[in-house]
């Protein structure tokens, strides 16, 4: 039980707004995008500012209170979510783009849709996901992974600088002149060293309009279009990506109905460069198979971003397997298209993620973030909405995940991380795991931030 005259003292600290159980809207505001994740916290404090976050970080650590820290909320393990204190910063979204510099300053609250939406008015973007609702913030400290990447690198890999509340609730900063060991660890090691109220990232030119594709074929047609998309990507210059998914066909128009609920295999790119040089680019897709569905055309990049939105419905109930792969051979795909034909849940999506580029030319230790070696990563991300079916769609996730296992570099993908996969911490991090320990015992001894992809301090098991 709270001391309820240190509650208001705390309460009158703050700008923003403690929401407590008893409140009219304390379910709304403790529910996240993963419907299997249903925590009850003590208090959710909603801050509008980094004053709020220091107050909050104060108050947990004298009343012992454990502490999670949500951004987006809209990661699948639901770490931003605990029965102690939420310090919740989606109050704290705003973004200020310098396009002089080519920077941009983004609140630890802000979504991919909130930073595309004020660096595309200048024509600039940086790496970010690829469902627009996604919390920069957690993205960007797990690695960050998008239609960028190979042209840019990772989302981590153009963080510049950033403010940080620690645990002794000090606001320190991290660029390459100060702490740069903080720097280094933010760079793909999650939000295990303190709470990062603002990052600075580094801005590139594209769009508005970039070059794209959605093709989504019949499964039957599987193979051979997965062959074929293996091939573009192994001659591919660095500025094209093209994700490969298998899903459920959605059923709305455009798609044929006769497709509607089945099966699908679904190739969506983004070309960086010129509009022309990416329709050449893309003209073996274009001129491929025989598609349900196809659009190959240039596209407002923020509209692409937002394009699988509606395929992660907010409140459905999520879980993910991941890991990176060598190479995709033959019996690979024979593998994933084998196992996706009884996918349960229709918003499962088995998705391959090209890597090289400008992600691959870093090396393993420049950045706390190591799998710098492979070629693809490789999500089996199963959604459905019925607690009843949790069973069955956990299992066919695992069961596909172990199939695919012998082709794994062995390394995992930390934001794909599942909620019960707390022995695979060790292999998202990969050989940086040592000194992430280091500076982990540095910045947070006491783990106090441990709600999150946990590093331990050195000393601790």
């Amino acid at each position: 039980m709270l001391d309820q005259s240190k509650l208001e003292s705390y309460a009158n600290r703050m700008r923003g707004h403690l929401v407590l159980p008893e409140d009219s809207n304390y379910d709304e505001v403790r529910s996240i995008w993963n419907g299997v994740i249903d925590r009850k916290p003590t208090l959710i404090a909603q801050c509008k500012g980094t004053a709020d976050v220091i107050s909050s970080v104060n108050f947990a650590r004298e009343e012992g209170l454990e502490v999670s820290v949500r951004g987006g909320g809209h990661g699948v393990a639901g770490k931003s979510i605990c029965s102690g204190l939420v310090i919740d910063l989606s109050h704290m979204n705003a973004v200020r783009v310098d396009s002089e510099s080519k920077r941009v300053r983004v609140e630890g609250g802000a979504k991919l849709a909130d930073m595309d939406h004020e660096t595309q008015a200048f024509g600039l973007a940086t790496t970010s996901g690829m469902v627009s609702v996604t919390g920069v913030a957690g993205l960007t400290l797990g690695g960050g992974i998008g239609y960028l990447g190979r042209s840019y690198g990772l989302g981590c890999d153009n963080l510049m600088g950033a403010d940080v509340v620690t645990a002794d609730g000090k606001v320190i900063q991290a660029s390459e002149t100060e702490n740069s060991d903080l720097l280094w660890a933010l760079r793909g090691g999650g939000g295990n060293f303190g709470i990062v109220t603002s990052f600075e990232f580094k801005l590139h030119e594209v769009g508005p309009e970039v070059m794209t594709a959605q093709l989504f074929y019949p499964i039957e047609q599987g193979k051979e279009t997965l062959q074929m998309y293996r091939k573009v990507m192994d001659e591919a210059p660095d500025q094209l990506t093209i994700n490969a998914m298998i899903i459920k066909t959605p059923p709305a128009a455009p798609f044929p109905e006769k497709y509607h609920g089945k099966p699908a295999l679904a190739l969506v790119g983004c070309y960086t460069g010129g509009i022309e040089t990416g329709r050449r680019l893309m003209e073996p897709l274009d001129n491929f198979g025989q598609p349900m569905l196809k659009m190959v055309q240039p596209m407002p990049y923020k509209l692409l971003q937002s394009s699988f939105d509606a395929a992660n419905p907010d409140g459905g109930r999520y879980y993910w397997k991941s890991q990176y792969l060598k190479s995709i051979p033959d019996d690979a795909l024979d593998t994933l298209l084998d196992n996706s034909v009884e996918a349960p849940g229709p918003f499962t999506a088995i998705f391959l993620e090209p890597m090289g580029g400008a992600i691959n030319r870093i090396g393993k230790t420049e950045t706390a973030y190591p799998h710098r070696d492979a070629s693809y990563n490789l999500g089996i991300c199963a959604g459905w909405m019925e607690q009843g079916d949790d069973e069955t769609c956990i299992r066919w996730t695992r069961e596909i995940h172990n199939k695919m296992t012998p082709y794994s570099t062995g390394g995992v993908y930390s934001n794909y991380l599942s909620h019960d996969e707390e022995e695979r911490i060790k292999a998202a991090f990969g050989e940086n795991f040592n000194r992430l320990k280091e500076i982990k015992s540095k910045y947070d001894p006491h783990n106090f931030f441990s709600k999150n992809m946990n590093i331990k301090p050195v000393g601790t098991t």
